[in-house]
């Protein structure tokens, strides 16, 4: 059963920056198509940012120019590289792959942008 292992999470002020880092259990991730998402208190999780397996990227119109995704297909890894942080972009931060067949999710990790 594939793991999802979130880190880099913290308080922040607003203008700074965070990197966030994504571990991935098992043996075929360099051929999936994975995303960050995250969720902010009552309201439903949301896509962010997503990245293929030949590194094409997309991202969430609040956080373009802004936020930037990357893979280390070696080291199972996904990340997220959050600059110029607003107290909007508070929430828990998760990785997973995009589409409809989704892992289950790991625990997050928070991300607190303070004005």
């Amino acid at each position: 059963q594939v793991q999802l292992v979130e880190s880099g999470g913290g308080l922040v002020q607003a203008g700074r920056s965070l990197r966030l880092s994504c571990v991935v259990s098992g043996n075929d991730f360099g051929r999936h198509y994975m995303g960050w998402y995250r969720q902010a208190p009552g309201k439903q999780r949301e896509f962010v940012a997503g990245i293929t397996s030949s590194g094409s990227t997309n991202y969430k119109d609040s956080v373009l120019g802004r936020f930037t995704i990357s893979r280390d297909n070696t080291g199972n890894s996904v990340y997220l590289l959050m600059n110029s942080l607003k107290p909007e972009d508070t929430a828990v931060y998760y990785c997973n792959r995009v589409g409809p067949e989704k892992w289950s999710w790991g625990q997050g990790t928070q991300v607190t942008v303070s004005s």
